[in-house]
């Protein structure tokens, strides 16, 4: 009976992954009306760029459509910003969302001021677009570009370049008008004086970076950045503003100095995925291409598609739990199973006392060494840290979790051996509860298995990709296809996060799971004890935002905006080695899966400067 059980858990998680992928396809297709396709587009030294493109099927040689490149901030793919793409492609526009250099499939660049001097690639796909026969569906005269955060700096940097190109060919600019998302620094009159396109530009007014903008706060009615931005379209004579109307539209389309102001009440991360946020880009866009696709600027459909990929993400990584129960019903893998140990004896008194204090000892410790491993990271990994291609440890943030996990990874065994050479050696606790032993043959048959597990967990990814299109994600949190050579980054960074993951289990299993206590609530307990303390320096951040509008750390606040990813595969964590614990009763699978897909996760969805 369990294992007819566990047949149709399998069965129906796999049936939830096709059919919430296939339902994202149908979302992302607009129902068949929007070719969705994978291109790679080589470009200047050896460079490349990986990119969707939508293509709405009304345009074609005979009705050429716009074209607008959306492109992604630092440490997001060309999905992130996939719900501007859908939107704009449902109302007859051609998006192509790219992955930024050095991000997802894209090649690193030999630029180390990649948005900068080169749109993140977004110049090199203009100049394709306006210079190619190719796309014959493509209207020359109307491209423009979008981005958010450092993406919304390589918009704006794209209207600089190709003005000044336009100025010195005393021609129309390629980008006939752009969207600044995020990012108001480079907003200045060096900047804007070469412009020759209409810009649009949006900025939350919660933004957690705006303790660098002139005024120190993100309400643009009278930031200098905004004025500016607005005044550099008036005509000659015309007088300046003093003050932003925020969603009116200053100057002319025709004339290209056609300038809006957008001030979102949100989180720099969740400015993108807000309905009205996405509504201000698709009037903007409607308006400068003098578009009137008859659908309403709030009728909008991203949001079941994320909805439908958070379903899917879930379902797929449970599904990791059934098939593992599966596979060692194999011969080769039987003798891992193992009668599950004893559990230890329930603490009280002076032992409960000890229990929670240690608890708080390792979440404040977690909490606090964060951003000094962080800052220590870029000292020891000085080339990732600058920008520089690199084999070694290529990834610069990654490096920063990864010195953090190693740290809490070890002091995590610390506390378990003081707990229990201190307390529970003394209380009936034995080694035997702890499910840790184990021959090397067991050893090496449980890493096969969890490979077996890690490639099964990837080929379905892979196979979904290949049908449908999609991938998993929620938001900027997403599971992606890799390239062969991030195979070898994880056989780099994996063994160092294993660390964290190994100790993670022994505590769970070794420390946490005592007699008396319901299965539920020591999961819970382990869950929060695993993530309580990266939890803690984004409400530090955060409630210093509210009571002062500042964040708490400032030069940091990009690490600490990296845990809105992190923080939740820390929570559910400790479930999956309780699981795998409890099918084996050992410590060692839960880790070596969790290590081997969570890893491989994280190392898909941050800035990679490998060399080319």
């Amino acid at each position: 009976m369990q294992k007819a059980a566990n047949n149709r858990l399998l069965w129906t998680l796999l049936s939830i992954v096709v059919l919430a992928s296939f339902l994202v396809s149908l979302i992302q297709s607009s129902g068949g009306r929007v070719q969705v396709l994978d291109v790679k587009i080589p470009t200047q030294n050896g460079q490349w760029l990986v990119a969707d493109l939508f293509k709405p099927r009304s345009a074609t040689s005979d009705n050429p459509a716009p074209l607008v490149v959306v492109v992604p901030g630092f440490q997001r793919s060309k999905e992130a910003l996939s719900n501007v793409a859908i939107e704009l492609a449902r109302r007859g526009i051609v998006a192509i969302s790219i992955d930024p250099y050095a991000q997802g499939g894209s090649s690193a660049s030999m630029s180390r001021r990649a948005a900068t001097t080169e749109g993140y690639g977004m110049f090199a796909i203009v100049d394709y677009a306006a210079n190619t026969s190719n796309l014959n569906y493509i209207d020359k005269s109307r491209v423009g570009a979008t981005g958010h955060s450092a993406g919304g700096n390589a918009a704006i940097r794209g209207a600089n370049y190709f003005g000044k190109q336009a100025r010195e060919r005393g021609e129309p600019s390629k980008l006939h008008s752009v969207f600044v998302s995020g990012y108001v620094l480079t907003l200045t009159d060096e900047v804007l004086k070469d412009v020759r396109s209409n810009v649009g530009m949006s900025y939350a007014y919660y933004d957690e970076g705006a303790y660098r903008n002139e005024l120190k706060n993100g309400d643009m009615r009278r930031a200098p950045e905004a004025l500016r931005l607005v005044n550099s379209g008036r005509t000659p004579g015309e007088p300046g503003i003093e003050e932003v109307s925020l969603g009116q539209y200053y100057g002319d389309a025709e004339r290209r100095n056609l300038r809006v102001v957008f001030n979102e009440r949100i989180l720099h991360p969740f400015q993108p995925y807000v309905v009205e946020a996405t509504a201000n880009q698709i009037e903007y866009f409607e308006r400068v291409f003098e578009i009137d696709s008859g659908l309403s600027s709030r009728d909008q459909v991203w949001y079941w598609k994320e909805l439908l990929s958070l379903i899917s993400l879930i379902a797929a990584v449970v599904l990791l739990v059934p098939m593992g129960r599966l596979l060692l019903e194999i011969p080769v893998f039987q003798s891992l199973v193992h009668p599950i140990p004893q559990a230890l004896p329930r603490p009280q008194g002076n032992g409960r006392v000890l229990f929670w204090s240690l608890f708080a000892i390792g979440a404040l410790i977690a909490c606090f060494s964060y951003i000094p491993m962080a800052e220590l990271s870029q000292k020891l990994f000085v080339a990732a840290s600058t920008r520089e291609q690199t084999w070694f440890f290529p990834q610069r943030m990654n490096n920063a979790v990864m010195m953090w996990a190693v740290l809490n990874g070890l002091v995590g065994f610390l506390i378990f051996w003081l707990s229990y050479r201190f307390h529970g050696k003394q209380h009936g606790v034995v080694s035997g509860m702890w499910g840790a032993k184990i021959n090397r043959s067991e050893l090496v048959r449980t890493f096969w298995l969890a490979f077996t597990l890690f490639v099964f967990y990837f080929l379905l990814l892979f196979t979904v990709y290949y049908v449908f299109h999609v991938d998993y994600r929620f938001l900027f949190m997403g599971v992606r296809i890799f390239r062969p050579v991030e195979l070898l980054l994880l056989v780099v960074y994996a063994p160092f996060f294993f660390v964290f993951f190994l100790s993670s289990s022994l505590r769970v299993n070794g420390a946490m799971r005592t007699e008396g206590q319901a299965e539920w609530k020591s999961m819970l307990i382990a869950g929060i004890g695993n993530s309580l303390g990266l939890l803690l320096i984004v409400v530090v951040q955060y409630v210093t935002f509210a009571m002062t509008g500042t964040v708490y750390w400032t030069d940091g606040w990009l690490y600490v905006n990296l845990l809105f990813a992190v923080v939740p595969m820390m929570f559910v964590l400790p479930y999956f080695n309780r699981y795998f614990f409890g099918m084996t009763g050992r410590i060692y699978l839960g880790p070596m899966v969790t290590c081997l897909v969570f890893i491989m996760i994280l190392l898909t969805n941050t800035v990679v400067y490998l060399p080319i």
